[in-house]
């Protein structure tokens, strides 16, 4: 029987929880180790290394947040599609901070060519796009401006860089709508 009742499933999910609330950059097997009370040697069973204990949290990550964008954006289309997915995505985002980096750190390819949270996201960002006709190399640059001005309000949003009194949720609506316009009368 595994030590401490540790399971893989188990220790990552773990790891997730910590990551959020330490930062997913401070997420070490030592300090993993002691939240279990057991010694680091005790999880190698479980992981290799520190890199694959946290290519695990962001695979679990990115399952988490595709289900929850898929949820949100099924049965919608354009605008409401596009709402439903940057919604959910900011939701998960403020919820699983640590989780959150996870999805947004450089992987080892190798490493996440069975994930099918990676998979399911790229293929959920394309169709959510579909709704604007965007064609070929223009729905690929749609994607990344979308991924782009999400990450990029939430990662200001957490980090404290909206100082000014108005809501940044009510911003994040104006953000929707300017991403909408966009795709709307995408440049030819």
């Amino acid at each position: 029987m595994a030590r401490a009742g540790l399971t893989t499933e188990r220790v990552v999910q773990a790891a997730a929880e910590l990551a959020d609330e330490v930062g997913f950059g401070n997420l070490t097997v030592s300090a993993l180790a002691r939240r279990f009370g057991v010694k680091d040697a005790s999880l190698y069973s479980h992981v290799r290394n520190l890199r694959d204990l946290r290519t695990q949290v962001a695979v679990l990550a990115a399952r988490e947040k595709t289900d929850r964008i898929a949820d949100a954006v099924a049965g919608r289309a354009g605008r409401d599609a596009l709402a439903a997915f940057a919604h959910a995505y900011r939701q998960y985002a403020l919820e699983h901070p640590g989780r959150y980096a996870a999805t947004q750190s450089p992987l080892d390819p190798d490493a996440v060519a069975d994930s099918t949270g990676h998979r399911r996201a790229v293929e959920i960002s394309y169709a959510v796009l579909r709704g604007y006709g965007l064609a070929e190399p223009d729905a690929t640059d749609a994607v990344r401006l979308l991924r782009s001005t999400l990450h990029g309000y939430i990662s200001l949003e957490t980090n404290g860089g909206f100082a000014h009194t108005r809501d940044p949720a009510a911003t994040w609506e104006r953000v929707i709508d300017a991403l909408h316009t966009a795709l709307q009368h995408w440049p030819s």
